[in-house]
């Protein structure tokens, strides 16, 4: 701005700003003895306060830290995630060692064990989103991770639909917590452009554990049919996996922080307030344990709430049916057991190579709804082959089946996404909730016959039985979701285009600088620069770039806090 602010437009400004909640003091004394009171405010701006309001972190202080917080937090994310791929997907590898014969399974019972976690998941994901409101999220992940390794191995002793189904639906109950943590985890931690590359880190985990899964699977069924074995290969699958998710629990206790407000990590000098400061930038603050009911009126009225909530319907019908029954399908193309698990390494490699070169153009163009849009439309493209192609042409077959597997980035990509556009602890708590609502209701609805009380009357089975091993109803389900997931992005996209307009012009109107860059999607090198430049800048003016982000850390959500930047 070329005009010059003055101090008695600063004031009305301010006065404007505590109206409307955003907590934009100009005097010191009236900031504290307001947070004194506010019993929304969040820990990391209690623990400011105490250091005087404000920390000035060097490019080095910040780059220490992050190293620090990618050791102790998103290598856990990581091991973790890994994990729950390995326990959700053994149904998948026993699928291919004949589970449906030794347990004597018909019909539509198999559709069943894939889809009735994914119900249970549905039940519970909210409640464990609003649990970790009020319980130390590392105590949460890790009570779950041990209840569901036990459950996998439990599994294993289950020789008929009954028993299976329950395990199943235990499983669900337990990973519940796993994404929602996670998303939580990561905006407490990392700035949002970090929050990109980290999200992307623990979902390339799904990659590694479909490449290494596949081979333990082969491995425990060669064991267990070239010798005479009580053990059958389906059994010995989930018996080995859940021992190893069970093996980890101890490890992620240790390792896993609770918050960046009492991380053991951080004791040394002034690195807990180091890793406070480096995620002012956010605006989105960090946790607070009190549920806000005015956050979550305003989460349901929210337009982009509903957006997520559609296009993660769109994303997720055709990856619960793919992830569920891939291995029937290129079973179907005339591979025996053996060949059949093998040929699901590649999608693991495929997974890792496309989400990496994904978020390295998003972070490049800054414009994530693009990336995901160019991604979805060679998936249209192979499913349509998978329907249409003849089983003759084999290479054709293959090579369609793992263009589809581009589907395994999507999700990703758009977790990433939607972490980075709200703001408000009820608030995400909300928007979490709601995303995995829309995920596990899409999931079921792609994988088994459902009757759902207040969610649907009745969701046909739309891989039919009938149909294998083509499963054309399934795949023409997929291509009409995946046309429905390109219509909404570009929407989303727009819409936060429009509300980052509006938000400029709400700051013209408060007297504050219209036009800002999100530093926390900047390089921590480029952000310092751009703090510096900011910080000259606005001196000249009259005004303190301290007060502008002040109310960094206060519970504000993004329609609240003028400051806030959305990431298109």
């Amino acid at each position: 701005m070329s005009e010059k602010i003055s101090g008695a437009d600063i004031l009305e400004s301010a006065q404007h700003l505590e109206n409307i909640n955003s907590k934009f003091d100009i005097e010191a004394g009236a900031v504290r003895r307001r947070r004194v009171a506010n019993t929304q405010l969040d820990d990391a701006a209690k623990i400011l306060e105490e250091a005087g309001g404000h920390f000035e972190a060097t490019p080095e202080d910040r780059k220490r830290i992050l190293r620090k917080v990618d050791l102790w937090v998103c290598v856990p994310m990581c091991i973790v995630y890994c994990l729950q791929q390995f326990d959700k997907s053994s149904v998948n590898y026993a699928s291919v060692f004949d589970l449906q014969a030794e347990t004597g399974l018909v019909g539509s019972e198999y559709s069943w064990l894939g889809s009735c976690g994914y119900i249970t998941q549905l039940l519970f994901q909210s409640t464990s989103a609003y649990a970790l409101v009020f319980f130390p999220v590392k105590n949460w992940v890790c009570f779950n991770l041990a209840a569901w390794s036990i459950v996998t191995i439990c599994t294993g002793a289950a020789t008929n639909f009954a028993g299976l189904l329950t395990c199943r639906i235990l499983l669900g109950v337990f990973e519940a917590t796993v994404l929602p943590s996670f998303v939580l985890i990561t905006q407490m931690w990392y700035t949002r452009r970090e929050n990109s590359y980290r999200t992307i880190a623990y979902q390339i985990s799904n990659g590694i554990a479909g490449m290494i899964g596949p081979l333990m699977a082969f491995g425990i069924g060669e064991a267990t049919t070239s010798r005479p074995s009580a053990i059958r290969p389906y059994q010995g699958i989930f018996i080995f996996l859940g021992s190893v998710t069970l093996s980890f629990t101890p490890l992620i206790w240790w390792m896993l922080p609770n918050s960046p407000t009492t991380a053991s990590f951080l004791r040394q000098g002034n690195d807990r307030l180091i890793a406070l400061e480096r995620i002012r930038e956010n605006n989105t603050g960090t946790k607070t344990s009190k549920w806000n009911w005015d956050q979550f009126w305003e989460t349901m009225k929210d337009p982009k709430t509903w957006l997520w909530f559609f296009m993660f319907i769109f994303v997720c019908i055709p990856n619960g049916g793919i992830g569920t029954f891939g291995g029937l399908i290129t079973k179907g193309f005339g591979f025996n057991s053996f060949i059949t698990i093998v040929m699901q390494i590649p999608t693991g490699c495929i997974t890792i190579l496309v989400l990496l070169c994904a978020i390295f153009i998003t972070n490049r163009i800054k414009v994530r709804f693009i990336v995901i849009c160019f991604l979805v439309v060679p998936v249209i493209g192979a499913a349509a082959g998978l329907v249409y192609l003849p089983r003759s042409n084999l290479a054709g077959l293959i090579g369609c089946y793992y263009t589809v597997w581009l589907i395994s980035t999507l999700q990703p990509l758009m977790y990433a996404w939607s972490n980075l556009n709200a703001a408000g602890t009820t608030k995400r708590v909300v928007t979490i909730s709601l995303i995995y609502v829309g995920r596990e209701f899409s999931v079921c609805e792609a994988t088994g016959e459902i009757r759902l009380i207040r969610v649907a009357e009745c969701i046909g089975n739309v891989y039919l039985a009938r149909e294998a091993p083509y499963y054309r109803t399934g795949l023409l389900t997929c291509i009409g979701s995946w046309c429905g997931l390109f219509i909404t992005c570009v929407t989303m996209g727009l819409y936060l285009r429009y509300l980052n307009r509006k938000q400029e012009r709400r700051r013209v109107s408060l007297g504050l600088p219209a036009k800002l860059e999100d530093m926390s999607i900047m390089s921590t090198d480029d952000a310092a620069a751009y703090r510096s430049s900011l910080s000259q800048r606005l001196r000249e003016q009259g005004f303190d770039e301290i007060k502008l982000f002040e109310g960094a850390f206060d519970d504000m959500t993004d329609l609240e806090n003028p400051i806030f930047m959305y990431v298109i």
